[in-house]
């Protein structure tokens, strides 16, 4: 890790970084209008906790608002639309799969954080205000505009489970400027995950490796083959 020494008004402060806020820091730096960085990685990797602090540091380095990160669990499709599928109790039984979600929706967004559909040719408009969805764990469902990008924040992380992914509607990989995934091996990540299913929904150890066994195990095969597909495999290193 390197020292980095403050820019802002504030009296300078010494702070010792990790790699990805220096990459991230990099990539602020250039004259982009909007930089979107993708942060895939395993279930219970720590995706959100640690991308969480690589913008406190981006953030305190380079200015309040430069940086916000957000999440893809907002487009989960809702209970009503797995009611439709064919298996409404296996398709609540796999939340969490890619066919789960709506990655349609998810490209519109990214689109409109790019500044809308020129976008897709390369060529970003003006950064614009934008809502983001996320889900709402007590009412199992994704609720949207709990989040607002503003025209203001360039650098978006979006940390997420299958950015990498390229079956069926996704292929997201191309609307970022970077695409990254986050080294945390899988033992490590299914151990953490079992830690918070017992935790936050208040299972038994077998009842915690159970779910795994169903569901998690079986995501997180689809995510570590795609982790090749990463620009850069960033260590789960957090600023201190």
């Amino acid at each position: 890790m390197n020292r980095v020494m403050s820019t802002s008004s504030n009296p300078p402060t010494v702070s010792i970084i990790c790699p990805a806020v220096e990459r991230l820091l990099t990539l602020l730096a250039s004259d982009r209008p909007r930089i979107l960085v993708a942060l895939a990685g395993l279930p219970g990797a720590g995706k959100t906790t640690v991308a969480a602090g690589w913008a406190c540091a981006v953030n305190r380095l380079a200015g309040a608002g430069s940086m916000q990160v957000l999440g893809m669990d907002g487009f989960h499709l809702p209970r009503a639309a797995l009611a439709q599928m064919p298996d409404p109790a296996a398709a609540l039984a796999r939340r969490g799969a890619p066919w789960t979600f709506g990655p349609a929706a998810l490209r519109a967004r990214l689109l409109a954080l790019r500044g809308g559909p020129c976008s897709a040719n390369n060529a970003d408009g003006p950064p614009q205000s934008v809502p983001w969805p996320d889900f709402q764990h007590d009412i199992g469902d994704p609720v949207d505009g709990v989040f607002t990008v503003p025209p203001t924040t360039r650098l978006v992380l979006v940390e997420g489970l299958y950015l990498l992914h390229r079956g069926e509607e996704w292929g997201l990989h191309e609307l970022f400027d970077t695409c990254w995934f986050l080294d945390v091996p899988p033992a490590q990540s299914l151990r953490q995950l079992a830690a918070r299913h017992r935790h936050v929904w208040g299972l038994t150890a077998d009842e915690a490796q159970a779910r795994i066994d169903a569901n998690d195990g079986l995501n997180a095969q689809l995510v570590w083959a795609e982790r090749a597909q990463a620009d850069w495999l960033a260590p789960p290193d957090v600023p201190h």
